[in-house]
């Protein structure tokens, strides 16, 4: 357990950060995985209506730092190139 007052300060913040990146992650997975359920139910229209709220999530964690932009920029090219994969393919 830390003794000095710094080492507790440190303590509390890490926790607030934690808790703060735990929701970023929590809703970015969510809302990946939403959008690739209705991709397999073949609601492309529902999935497409989903890409301005996942790129929001992965623009505003990236900027908070909770993920890299190069990171951020990938799960955005990977769902985008999705559903236009699934667009063309019906």
């Amino acid at each position: 357990m830390a003794i000095k007052k710094s080492a507790k300060k440190a303590i509390r913040q890490s926790l607030k950060r934690k808790v703060r990146n735990l929701i970023y992650k929590r809703k970015i997975k969510s809302l990946l995985k939403k959008a690739k359920n209705l991709l397999s139910q073949k609601k492309i229209e529902e999935a497409k209506s989903l890409l301005p709220q996942i790129y929001k999530i992965l623009d505003k964690a990236a900027k908070v730092g909770v993920i890299k932009k190069n990171t951020a920029a990938r799960k955005k090219s990977r769902i985008t190139k999705l559903i236009k994969k699934s667009v063309k393919s019906q």
